[in-house]
């Protein structure tokens, strides 16, 4: 069957897209596998008009919005292969259905790779995060810790305290120089150099880390950077170009999310490094407006 645009991937980057071809009446189609990146997040917040909603709740509306567009069609599904294929796109479902569209929307996101430290992944979107203005706020300016992943934790360090009073966990792997250590000592953080090795807390909840000295350190929350890696090879089966972002893999855009395959979007993670839902529907926004310009030869 054959669509003038599919958007592959519906959280907020891909139903955003959808939007601006749904209101120039545009035969699209959005393929979605059910695995928005934030699932594990009992509330999603700094997003207008939908601050404290559930991700599904948000997730919810949109879809309904979008299926007042008679030539929207939202399909549950997971796209296995992809290729070009005449003037167009080819797609190959899991269940073996074969789609075509002139254009396509890659906004299938990113998994996360989490330390492997007990307790952790757990506790993953709920006391244990990435991001400070998405979750910190809810912490009540209670004892936080960064956990050292990678060199990018030493940014996430000197934002924290904004949020609580802060230790650096540095994991006998990334130690602050001479001038890091001086601005985190100037932002109040705490260095902690024994590892942790566990988290710690009743159900998903966090009360505190274990170190590999014994002492466990009381805690409201632990943010972590997580590396970071393409949730599926559609990208890379149609011949996109990625580049290396601070935590992973991030698919080549324009400003108008084009990838460097002609007809080929991308929009949301896959393709950014800041991560979160008014940035995706931004996205998605643009990589929508670009697909429908692009049918009309611009």
């Amino acid at each position: 069957m054959q669509y003038e645009v599919i958007v592959v991937g519906g959280s907020y980057a891909g139903l955003a897209a959808a939007m601006p071809l749904a209101r120039a009446r545009r035969r699209v189609l959005v393929i979605d596998a059910g695995r928005p990146r934030n699932r594990y997040a009992a509330h999603s917040h700094g997003f207008f008009g939908m601050d404290g909603w559930t991700p599904a709740e948000m997730l919810e509306e949109a879809r309904y919005q979008l299926s007042t567009y008679p030539s929207v069609e939202q399909l549950p599904g997971q796209v296995q292969q992809a290729r070009a294929h005449g003037e167009g796109f080819a797609l190959t479902l899991a269940d073996g259905r074969e789609l075509g569209a002139q254009r396509l929307i890659l906004a299938t996101g990113v998994s996360d790779e989490l330390p492997a430290i007990p307790g952790l992944r757990e506790r993953w979107g709920r006391s244990v995060v990435h991001c400070p203005y998405c979750h910190g706020y809810e912490f009540e300016r209670g004892a936080l810790g960064v956990l050292a992943t990678q060199a990018t934790s030493m940014h996430q360090a000197l934002l924290v305290p904004d949020w609580g009073p802060t230790t650096y966990f540095s994991q006998g792997a990334f130690e602050p120089d001479a001038e890091q250590t001086q601005r985190l000592a100037a932002r109040g953080v705490a260095i902690e150099r024994s590892r942790v090795v566990e988290v710690v807390g009743p159900d998903d909840g966090l009360t505190g880390v274990r170190l590999e000295d014994g002492r466990e350190l009381a805690l409201a929350g632990l943010f972590v950077a997580p590396s970071t890696r393409p949730a599926d090879t559609l990208a890379e089966q149609l011949g996109c170009a990625y580049d290396e972002g601070p935590w992973g893999p991030l698919l080549r855009v324009d400003e108008f999310k084009r990838t460097t395959v002609a007809g080929v979007y991308a929009a949301g993670d896959a393709s950014s490094a800041m991560a979160s839902v008014s940035l995706a529907v931004a996205a998605g926004t643009l990589a929508g407006v670009g697909a429908h310009q692009s049918l009309l030869g611009f």
